[in-house]
């Protein structure tokens, strides 16, 4: 059992070298050092304060997006709509810091961030609603949604609120009391106050799910819907709070992204964050701690591999994704881990 337990503790941190010792094999395959990509990724992510700054500001987005994918999960929901959830609670707060300009409350922020969450959160609701009440599978649901509100962020981007300064596909910019403060590690460092949130938003998931008795009933759903529903659990309405939680989750990528960094909503800002933290949490084990563990370790392959376009001249930054892909089916081979396991005995 206690060996049992240490493999289950190990597996991630096996998979993690094990898809990257197998990424490395494939730049030597196409003529590079593999000891120097190596090297080019380590200090393209953690080389200076700078370097540091940019990977917890890729960082941030993912904690976000992963937590959203564990919340669902832990309901025994498949969220893959983070993507649309993110992009409307963005786009919430956009509207907020554009319509209100004029308010010169010290709690603008705060509204801001609101407004994030309750985005993402009633794009939640609808692919929530629509599985507890007609029954319709919420991988389906999300998928729909995402390109639900692709359309229509864009349509508000470029007919309601467009920059007309500019020829980018951009809003407006909000007014400056809805901006949260950046951590000026460096003079132009790219971190903000969301990274911090991001961290407290992970506390909290932790402190709900398995501290309160809410908790407990949104997770008894997920692991047995039958035995919750017979122990007079509301199936019903955990699904479509675990999709409400989820969404709003989801959409306090606003934060980072339009109340932190740009100050206004571009379209495609987002480089499927949404998709990413489907992997963030299969890595992390749907826990919370897991989760931010492996967001800094998504966020710190996103700036590392950004230099391999001009250190290297055979592989360029998309060797990122090989890189994600590997590490995602290491972690997800249980059969290869249980049969080593096996082998031991």
């Amino acid at each position: 059992m206690f060996i049992k337990k240490i493999l289950i503790i190990i597996q991630p941190v096996l998979a993690i070298c094990m898809g990257l010792f197998i990424g490395l094999m494939i730049a030597y395959g196409l003529g590079e050092n593999p000891w120097s990509v190596l090297k080019i990724l380590v200090n393209g992510a953690f080389g200076s304060t700078h370097d540091l700054a940019s990977t917890l500001f890729y960082t941030t987005p993912l904690i976000f997006t992963g937590l959203s994918v564990t919340i669902a999960f832990q309901c025994g929901l498949f969220n893959i709509g983070a993507e649309g959830q993110l992009l409307s609670g963005a786009f919430a707060a956009t509207t907020v810091g554009i319509l209100f300009a004029n308010l010169g409350s010290p709690l603008a922020p705060f509204i801001a961030i609101c407004a994030s969450f309750i985005g993402g959160a009633l794009w939640g609701f609808f692919a929530g609603y629509l599985k507890a009440k007609r029954g319709s599978h919420e991988v389906i649901n999300t998928i729909m949604l995402n390109f639900i509100a692709v359309g229509i962020t864009s349509w508000l981007t470029l007919y309601v609120f467009p920059n007309r300064g500019t020829q980018n596909p951009e809003t407006q910019e909000i007014a400056a009391q809805f901006r949260v403060p950046s951590l000026f590690l460096t003079e132009h460092a790219t971190v903000n106050f969301s990274f911090f949130l991001a961290l407290l938003v992970a506390v909290l998931t932790w402190f709900f799910l398995w501290k309160t008795v809410l908790g407990y009933k949104l997770r008894a759903t997920g692991q047995n819907i039958t035995a919750a529903r017979l122990s007079g659990i509301s199936v019903n309405q955990m699904q479509i709070l675990a999709m409400v939680l989820a969404g709003g989750v989801a959409g306090l990528v606003g934060v980072a992204e339009i109340l932190g960094q740009a100050g206004k909503f571009r379209i495609g800002f987002s480089p499927e964050y949404g998709f990413m933290g489907i992997a963030v949490s299969l890595l992390g084990r749907n826990k919370p701690l897991g989760v931010v563990l492996s967001a800094l370790l998504f966020g710190a392959l996103h700036k590392g591999t950004m230099n391999l376009d001009l250190e290297t001249e055979n592989i360029t930054r998309d060797l990122s994704l090989v890189f994600e892909a590997l590490i995602i089916l290491s972690v997800t081979a249980e059969g290869l881990w249980s049969y080593i396991l096996e082998r031991r005995k």
